[in-house]
């Protein structure tokens, strides 16, 4: 089964027309994208769009043998245009499904939004999952076998991506494409770097995609750190690396601070954007959950656990420091090390980068500079992945 995605952007396109944004700004020549719509084998055309049968005859394909058109969303793009000879487009009532001339079949699939997905079994059995913008499966999908191919809005809706790995649906070698791609995130290497964290591509508009055809499935790192200044957006984007995943356990190293409204608003902003699928646990004591099996664990953070160790050993009082409290730090930042070089787990950890700001005025607080200076370098050896987030960027320093 070929799929030719005629284009690959929002209902609305990218650029969108009059938007002075800096991503329609830079998405000019292959970097811009027409409405999002699929022709599978010639014969079946999943949604449509202005100047339809252009953007086949751009990429090499006709819509003469196309036998069916079903769009899946309410369309808010430009006005829709039915070239000559094409059947009247229309949609399949969720859960029915229609066999074409051509002998694909397709299922409509309910969503939780506006709209309608299309499962297309091909008739040598490859199976595609087209799902419209702003879209995900309503409830888990009736057939559970692993898709080969899975076209949705990645971007938009990274948690269908979750519930569909967590049903079985999306597999190790299903070849995830991103759609309905809109100006929520830069065009070109940032797209790309979000997109492989959630182990998915984006193909420039006139692709043709073999399903079924083995695809290198982008690596999602095991071991990731993020490091940056405070309000960086270091968190956030490590929120961003692990939300398509079915299952997170979000390791808080903060704790509570009673009387402290200031902190609790802050640690409250962090909740009510996390997944509500995911877990929370509040503790400093990250070695067994490194050493056990189970679901991605996001640690944050870094500087947190090591100032709660740093209080165990004594670190803050010279006296105590010099007389067995460094050797107790170097103990524990070892026995970390070691278990994050060892884990199984999926794991993002985001840490502060605090060496480039003002020198600290006590002999305490130097160390504590220093120390997690070393600790962030160490860390940063046993990743796949280390980033440095500045004025909300990602910049990748590894992997």
């Amino acid at each position: 089964m070929e799929l030719t995605l005629l284009g690959t952007g929002a209902p609305g396109g990218l650029p969108r027309p009059d938007c002075p944004c800096a991503a329609c700004a830079l998405a000019r020549g292959e970097r811009a994208r027409a409405a999002t719509a699929v022709l599978v084998d010639g014969a079946l055309l999943l949604d449509l769009t202005p100047g339809a049968a252009l953007a086949a005859a751009r990429a090499g394909q006709t819509l003469v043998g196309v036998r069916q058109v079903l769009l899946t969303h309410p369309h808010e793009g430009p006005a829709l245009e039915l070239p000559a000879g094409l059947p009247t487009a229309g949609r399949v009532p969720d859960g029915r499904e229609l066999t074409l001339i051509s002998g694909h079949r397709v299922r409509a699939v309910a969503m939780d939004s506006p709209g309608t997905g299309y499962e297309v079994t091909s008739p040598d059995g490859e199976r595609l999952l087209y799902l419209p913008p702003g879209g995900a499966p309503a409830g888990l999908l009736e057939d559970h076998r692993t898709y080969d191919m899975v076209v949705a809005d990645i971007v938009g809706r990274p948690d269908a991506l979750a519930r569909l790995r967590a049903s079985g649906a999306i597999g190790p070698t299903t070849d995830v494409v991103a759609v309905h791609l809109d100006h929520d995130v830069p065009p070109g290497p940032e797209l790309d770097r979000r997109l492989a964290a959630a182990g998915a591509r984006a193909v420039p508009d006139g692709t043709t995609l073999v399903v079924g055809e083995y695809h290198e499935v982008p690596d999602v790192p095991r071991r990731t750190l993020v490091t940056g200044g405070a309000r960086s957006g270091k968190s956030l984007e490590a929120e961003r690396r692990l939300e398509s995943f079915p299952e997170v356990v979000y390791v808080a190293t903060s704790g509570t601070r009673e009387g402290d409204p200031e902190w609790a608003a802050r640690v409250s902003l962090h909740r009510d954007r996390r997944p509500g699928s995911w877990r929370t646990l509040e503790t400093c004591d990250l070695v067994p959950l490194l050493e056990e099996e189970g679901p991605a664990l996001l640690i944050d953070c870094l500087a947190l656990w090591l100032t709660d160790a740093m209080d165990r050993v004594g670190a803050w009082d010279d006296d105590t420091w010099a007389d067995g409290g460094q050797e107790a730090l170097r103990e524990r930042v070892a026995e970390l090390l070691a278990a994050v070089r060892a884990t199984s787990r999926t794991v993002v950890v985001v840490t502060n980068e605090v060496g480039s700001g003002v020198v600290p005025a006590t002999a305490s607080g130097r160390r504590f500079r220093d120390e997690l200076g070393r600790l962030n370098a160490a860390f940063g050896d046993e990743c796949e992945h280390v980033l440095l987030v500045v004025a909300g960027q990602a910049l990748p320093l590894r992997g």
